[in-house]
């Protein structure tokens, strides 16, 4: 049986000696834990929870608005899964940050979508930094126009930059990407955006977390790590 408890302790220890080895230029020491509970029912849930997790990760819609509606606990929640257009007006409603912007399109979208209840949308933009076919995300050369859409519209707040890295078998493989990727995050940070907050890099799994943030992530997304394998049955 799974040990949610042992298993959250081990992650943030693992979180605080990640960062102890990476550089000391990164600025803030703070790494957001996101559990992603994808697949983990709304018990699962309750436990890491009352343990002290208070940001949830979820994929799919249909899946977080069944769990928002029961969860009874104050949490921030966090859209990591691609986000199809005719969902947006659900995910705008729910979730407190969107990592998963890829499109001038979907920036536009969730854009209307927020402005109808007078919300301002926390996002970040997701770059498919390896090119994999498999993966969303915005590729680098259409980068800066999504970031001038995005700084044009009233309605989304640009809080960062998040990175799927492949799942390769030797996870020393993700390391240049991960630190391609905070230089653009860092560029993106000093570059004088009047609407954005750059803040948070979201990058970093179970399999590669400890690396992303040895290279500069200040947000990683956890699920296996903490809650043991998924039941997709």
């Amino acid at each position: 049986m799974t040990n949610i408890k042992d298993n959250l302790q081990t992650v943030r220890q693992e979180i605080l000696h990640a960062v102890e080895r990476r550089r000391k230029d990164f600025g803030t020491n703070e790494v957001k834990l996101i559990a992603v509970t994808k697949n983990h029912d709304v018990d699962l849930m309750r436990e890491v929870i009352d343990l002290g997790v208070d940001e949830i990760g979820e994929n799919r819609i249909q899946e977080a608005a069944e769990k928002f509606s029961t969860l009874d606990r104050h949490v921030k929640w966090h859209l990591i899964g691609h986000l199809q257009t005719n969902k947006v007006k659900s995910a705008v409603k729910m979730f407190d940050l969107i990592h998963s912007i890829d499109s001038e399109h979907l920036a536009k979208t969730v854009d209307k979508a927020a402005k109808a209840i007078d919300k301002i949308q926390s996002i970040l933009i997701q770059v498919n930094l390896a090119k994999e076919e498999s993966k969303t995300g915005v590729e680098i050369e259409d980068f800066d126009n999504l970031v001038s859409t995005v700084e044009s519209l009233e309605n989304l707040r640009l809080c960062g930059l998040m990175l799927i890295a492949p799942n390769y078998d030797d996870v020393e493989q993700c390391r240049p990407l991960f630190k391609q990727m905070y230089e653009i995050f860092n560029n993106l940070r000093n570059s004088k955006l009047k609407q954005a907050d750059v803040k948070y890099l979201s990058m970093g799994m179970t399999h590669d977390y400890k690396i992303a943030i040895e290279e500069g992530a200040n947000m990683v997304r956890v699920g296996t790590a903490i809650f043991g394998k998924r039941d997709y049955n």
